[in-house]
């Protein structure tokens, strides 16, 4: 079992064998909540949580806390030690510290009501539009600040309200990642009724991070995660991981509808 020292906050070595992390519950194939009325987490992150603990020889307690707005102010208060997965954006790196290299990294995309003439080759085309994205999501720190000075971004709860918003005219675009708005397209019923346009607007890296108010957030613990996290990485693991995510995916919705 690892023990960590930690002379600058004066935690106890024992205080820090376990680690609780959070994440957007609402992400497949990375996180999603099992659906039975509980709190268990399931998806690729999961199982690069568990892995990360594992070869650190530490528990790392997965919890599902809420929103995705909800579980980054719970990393920002300290109250959560990790955060199983977050873009670079600048706001952030006030209240958490990131571990590279990114474990995983994934596409955000225009996505349209099936039935618009809107085009798209580039983000430009959004000048004048009304777009919708979900509360406190992030597409990295590019391309935010492009959007805060220059698009109409109203933002929604959860991406279902954005597809039905769009899908009724009451907006000309959403701004979601690929793979999470893909699958919750499937599993709502949106799949024939909403559309992705070509190029993405970002790509980005999926990070571990960690709070700045974790008392277990040392030079020891970020190197040691550091080195964990690209271990996994040149062994296959992430990969690994993700595809058996987008597998349990297909077959928790399957259940579901």
């Amino acid at each position: 079992m690892l023990v960590l020292t930690l002379p600058m906050t004066g935690a106890k070595a024992d205080e820090c064998k376990v680690l609780t992390a959070t994440g957007n519950a609402e992400y497949p194939p990375y996180l999603w909540r099992k659906g039975d009325g509980g709190k268990e987490l399931l998806g690729a992150n999961r199982a690069i949580m568990g892995e990360i603990g594992r070869r650190l020889g530490v528990v790392i307690e997965l919890q599902d806390v809420g929103s995705w707005a909800r579980a980054q102010e719970m990393l920002k208060s300290g109250r959560i030690d990790l955060m199983a997965g977050a873009f670079y954006t600048v706001p952030r790196i006030q209240y958490m510290d990131y571990v590279y290299p990114a474990f995983l990294n994934t596409q955000s995309v225009v996505w349209r009501n099936a039935e618009s003439a809107m085009t798209y080759e580039s983000r430009k085309d959004l000048l004048g539009l009304k777009g919708l994205t979900v509360i406190n999501n992030s597409f990295g720190q590019e391309f935010d600040e492009y959007a805060k000075k220059n698009l109409d971004i109203g933002h929604v709860a959860s991406l279902k309200q954005a597809f039905l918003m769009v899908t009724r005219g009451r907006a000309d675009y959403v701004l979601y990642e690929k793979n999470p708005g893909l699958a919750y397209a499937s599993l709502l019923g949106y799949s024939d009724k909403v559309q992705v346009l070509d190029p993405a607007i970002s790509s980005e890296g999926l990070y571990l991070t960690i709070s700045h108010k974790s008392k277990c957030n040392t030079g020891v613990l970020r190197g040691r995660l550091a080195r964990v996290v690209q271990e996994m990485e040149v062994d296959g693991f992430m990969q690994k991981a993700l595809r058996d995510g987008l597998n349990s995916w297909d077959q928790f919705s399957e259940k579901v509808e």
